[in-house]
């Protein structure tokens, strides 16, 4: 078992200054596991209810009746599928004195479960959990992770084809159970084809009408079920940075696979070798790299951006943390150049530096502002955002 540390701490540091705290991430991703974790090393009584048995299901018929004689931590697993708790929560956490402290796990975005938001609203905070993360593994299985993604059991499947069996399963539970448990009434077989589209256009900008074209519906239905994959962690919309710098930009969002190994899985490549042959190995390391530079830098979502001006300039990741702009390249190569498009992005975006993750070993100066940083040194050369 891979100890998750930094979630643990962030997770007790939350629990200190909030009622409630919610853990929220993608079906299997770890979140009960990293629960449990945390319930072996708290100090005090702990209660833990799986939403999804039965019997604890019977245990909450009256919420009230079975959680306010409760004291310390309380867990509740799968809080989706029960929402109207929320409304119970509040009342609980509101009464003077309380020595109550609820940890909250869903599979679901906080726009899904809009219901903990307006109840909860200055009584909750959300930490997300993704899958295992390159510090989490160590720099040696950088390439392990990428193929196999990060979903835990995946990665730490004996075999290629025990990991790939395994996410071939979890695509199918997802669409056939996951969805419609959320309340989401769309055909599994329609999702999976949307899904597999997807994958196609995994790094490219997010084109609605060709997608509606291919679908035979309105273009605000294929962005209902892109929200939905969203919102169910399997996907993220980078959105598009535009400012008034005399330039037309692109205004609609680029689409990655939150996990790589999806991706391999939905594309039908089985082994290493067959990502590294396939025409879109270079978007989807593009993809891992990205989702790399933003775990490390501990950037918010709203944080990160990508720009694109119509005249050809572009770059693939911006990150604004108040008056702080950085920029980020992935080139999937061992000699990283620097391009017109990067000068050009330094100067019309004022980026304090720029930084180009390549596929190499080496980190080095390209240039005053820009730096070339080997992804397997990501974890040295690249600090945190302050």
């Amino acid at each position: 078992m891979i100890e998750r540390k930094e979630h643990l701490r962030r997770l007790r540091s939350l629990m200190r200054q909030f009622p409630v705290v919610g853990i929220l991430g993608a079906r299997q991703v770890g979140k009960t596991t990293l629960a449990r974790q945390l319930v072996e090393t708290h100090r005090g009584p702990v209660t833990y209810f799986d939403l999804e048995s039965t019997e604890d299901l019977a245990r909450l018929a009256d919420p009230m009746l079975a959680l306010r004689p409760l004291t310390g931590l309380i867990v509740l697993d799968e809080v989706q599928r029960h929402p109207d708790l929320f409304t119970q929560l509040r009342v609980l956490v509101d009464e003077p004195r309380t020595r109550r402290t609820f940890l909250v796990l869903g599979s679901a975005s906080p726009d899904l479960l809009r219901q903990t938001s307006e109840t909860l609203a200055g009584r909750i905070a959300y930490h997300e959990l993704a899958g295992f993360s390159l510090e989490e593994v160590g720099r040696q299985q950088w390439s392990k992770l990428w193929h196999r993604g990060g979903f835990p059991r995946s990665f730490l499947a004996r075999s290629e084809s025990d990991s790939l069996q395994w996410r071939k399963a979890m695509i199918r539970t997802f669409l056939e159970r996951d969805i419609p448990a959320l309340g989401l009434r769309l055909p599994a077989a329609t999702l999976r084809r949307f899904w597999m589209m997807l994958a196609h256009y995994h790094g490219q900008v997010w084109n609605a009408s060709e997608f509606a074209r291919s679908f035979g519906v309105a273009h605000t239905t294929v962005q209902r079920y892109l929200d939905l994959l969203s919102a169910t962690f399997m996907v993220r919309q980078l959105p598009a940075w535009h400012e008034n710098i005399g330039k037309r930009q692109v205004k609609a969002p680029k689409v990655y696979f939150r996990d790589s190994g999806l991706l391999h899985a939905l594309l039908g490549l089985e082994t290493g070798g067959a990502i590294e042959s396939h025409p879109k190995v270079g978007a989807s390391w593009e993809g891992f790299a990205l989702d790399a530079v933003v775990t490390q830098l501990g950037a918010l979502p709203e944080e990160c951006h990508f720009w694109a001006a119509h005249s050809g300039a572009e770059l693939d990741l911006l990150v604004v943390r108040g008056n702080v702009r950085r920029g980020f390249e992935f080139k999937r190569t061992t000699a990283p150049a620097t391009t017109r498009s990067m000068h050009v992005a330094i100067e019309d975006l004022r980026l304090s530096r720029l930084d180009v993750v390549h596929a190499g070993a080496h980190s080095f100066a390209m240039h005053p502002k820009i730096r070339a940083i080997a992804l397997s040194r990501l974890l040295e050369d690249l600090k945190p955002l302050k």
